[in-house]
């Protein structure tokens, strides 16, 4: 049961129903609906902040851990946890990059296209965000076990943290032959108990669920919504970076929508507290081997509709995929999801900050990955669907070359180097092995090494012909 003088709590994401649960409560449903909850804050009494000072008095405090914390200087914007129970291993030291070669890459202005590089999280993706908040609210609620459905970047983060603060035992979920290797290692390493099923990220995602339940265990796949309030902190630290301005746009690839669905309520919440005098606009990508957003919204005209979106659409949808025995399948791992569980979180992101969502093709993304890469920052393929979505959103005039325009870089480039090698190997087998099954047809951008024999005269040659 709620208090009626509790300030923080939790509250069904539907504006129809008026189910809310403890803010110490783990099943992260609504008890009357079923539908997701959000982190429901009463800001009147909680005396919020009204300008942005509040962080700027923490920049010469970095020696305090929750000043240094990209995610916890902002703490009294996710004010669910008293300091003595944050859990913080420094994440969130990101930065924003402007990025001309990207700009005239995408059809955009100088000046006017920046990257905000999540990569640089200790566990290499933006999921250190989340996670340090979903540690947090475990603290409080005394969990021992922690347990996630993965691609990849989820398990990292997961096993990072349990290994770097020795808070409880990490339980991972992956589908057979989805993951990439630097992501899988990652958890290998820090030891976490990895169980790996006969299936795909989906029906990890639905197995975990069930376990969690019945053992007790903590869940922090992007259901729990503790998990989205350190993810907000992400458009937090741009607004930092911009000055406190507002971007026209902000263009994050979508896979579960966890981080759509999170920035949404950010800025929400900004603009009813009067800390911003507009939201952006918001562009999510879909890789177009795993579209089912896209789909929904863009060819069957689903919306939010003030929580009375119409879930026929989506059950419709699920239906047809499982008849066709449909799987996702992109290079882009970390967005494989045909089944995104917060697609209405997302839903209503778009109706708050008039989004779109748009789908790019893996050869869009691996092209895009290395006009990225080549600007200096490196990241996974599935970062690189922002940069290809906004690509494609010039060619269709829907974004203007003069506007300011933000893509989310989700996770390093490490995360899956094999895509990387392949795209600028010389060897057509490597590159037909990772990239040419999955529809890849050409390396646009291709860095590919010279192979000359061990001569001097031959070495300083190729140098004089390639490095000019």
């Amino acid at each position: 049961m709620v208090a009626m003088d509790d300030a923080v709590y939790q509250r069904c994401i539907d504006p129809n129903c008026d189910g809310v649960l403890d803010v110490k409560d783990t099943s992260f449903r609504c008890p009357r609906c079923g539908d997701l909850m959000d982190v429901a804050y009463d800001w009147d009494r909680l005396r919020p902040p009204t300008s942005w000072k509040f962080v700027e008095q923490k920049w010469s405090r970095r020696t305090d851990p929750l000043c240094y914390s990209g995610v916890w200087r902002f703490r009294e914007l996710l004010p669910f946890a008293p300091p003595e129970c944050v859990v913080t291993i420094g994440e969130g030291q990101t930065i924003l990059q402007c990025a001309d070669a990207v700009a005239t890459y995408t059809g955009m202005k100088p000046g006017r296209v920046f990257l905000q590089y999540e990569g640089m999280n200790p566990s290499g993706s933006f999921k250190d965000n989340g996670m340090t908040a979903a540690f947090t609210h475990a603290r409080i609620v005394g969990a021992k076990r922690a347990a996630c459905a993965s691609t990849g970047n989820t398990s990292a983060s997961l096993a990072v943290y349990c290994s770097a603060t020795g808070a409880m035992r990490a339980i991972i979920f992956i589908g057979s032959g989805k993951i990439a290797y630097g992501k899988l290692a990652q958890a290998l390493d820090h030891g976490a108990l990895t169980i790996q099923i006969a299936g795909d990220f989906d029906d990890a995602m639905a197995r975990v669920q069930e376990v969690a339940g019945k053992l007790g265990i903590y869940l922090v796949n992007s259901i729990n919504p503790f998990r989205l309030e350190g993810q907000k902190t992400i458009m937090y630290r741009i607004l930092e970076a911009l000055g406190w301005e507002v971007p026209d746009w902000v263009v994050v690839p979508g896979g579960n929508l966890g981080n759509v669905s999170s920035f949404g309520k950010a800025f929400g919440e900004l603009h009813h507290l009067g800390l911003i005098k507009r939201v952006p606009r918001l562009a999510v990508i879909n890789a177009a081997g795993a579209n089912t957003f896209f789909h929904l919204t863009q060819r069957h005209g689903l919306r939010w509709e003030s929580g009375r979106w119409d879930r026929e659409k989506l059950s419709a949808h699920y239906r047809a995929l499982d008849g066709e025995n449909v799987r996702a399948a992109t290079i882009a791992s970390a967005i494989e999801i045909n089944r995104p569980v917060n697609l209405p979180k997302a839903l209503r992101a778009l109706a708050t900050c008039g989004g779109l969502a748009r789908e790019v093709t893996d050869q869009e993304i691996v092209d895009a990955k290395a006009k990225v890469g080549s600007g200096g920052l490196g990241c996974e393929p599935a970062s690189a669907a922002a940069v290809a979505g906004l690509r494609r959103l010039r060619l269709e005039g829907v974004v203007d070359s003069d506007e300011r325009v933000v893509c989310v870089l989700t996770g390093h480039q490490l995360k899956d180097p094999n895509a990387t090698v392949a795209y600028h190997s010389s060897d057509p087998k490597t590159f037909d092995e990772m990239l040419g099954r999955r529809g890849v047809r050409r390396a646009n951008f291709a860095n590919r090494a010279v192979q000359v024999r061990n001569e001097l005269a031959e070495i300083i040659q190729a140098i004089e012909v390639y490095a000019r």
